[in-house]
């Protein structure tokens, strides 16, 4: 009886290996539908992923959900936060400019990037409930809970068997 074998997907001498390029691709796609925007290889994406989809804490205490969003490069003018029944909407828009002149070479980079998160409350909160303050690219926001929101707490015994 002979045995036939498959050849190994992992290298390949006539080009790239196959699962390697195949999953670099499979990436490359994912995040281009992600953003919109295609992205070259894994700098760009970092970069981009970063400015449209900011890092986002939440936090919630018996009174109040807190909400922290990095922003970084974004102005106060061109950040927009509502809510709309029980959820919260972040908008923003980055842009930078950056210009080097030298003897040898002339460097301009241009980057902009919308960005929209939603986040769901849980509860409806009341007119003039919110605080937020925005400061290095650091936007806090503090929403109290109604009434109606806070929990009550019911402790449950724990028995042995």
């Amino acid at each position: 009886m002979s045995r036939h074998t498959l050849p190994d997907l992992n290298t390949d001498a006539d080009g790239p290996a196959f699962f390697p390029s195949f999953q670099k691709e499979m990436n490359r796609l994912l995040d281009q539908f992600r953003s919109g925007v295609p992205l070259p290889d894994m700098s760009a994406r970092a970069m981009v992923a970063g400015s449209i989809f900011p890092a986002i804490d939440v936090v919630e205490t018996d009174d109040a959900i807190e909400i922290t969003a990095e922003v970084p490069g974004v102005k106060a003018e061109d950040l927009h936060a509502s809510i709309t029944g029980n959820l919260l909407t972040l908008k923003g828009e980055k842009s930078s400019d950056r210009e080097e002149r030298d003897d040898n070479y002339h460097l301009t980079e241009r980057r902009y990037g919308n960005f929209r998160r939603q986040i769901p409350l849980g509860f409806s909160p009341d007119a003039g409930a919110v605080e937020s303050a925005f400061a290095d690219g650091i936007l806090k926001l503090r929403i109290a809970k109604p009434a109606e929101a806070k929990a009550e707490v019911q402790k449950i015994d724990i028995t042995k068997s």
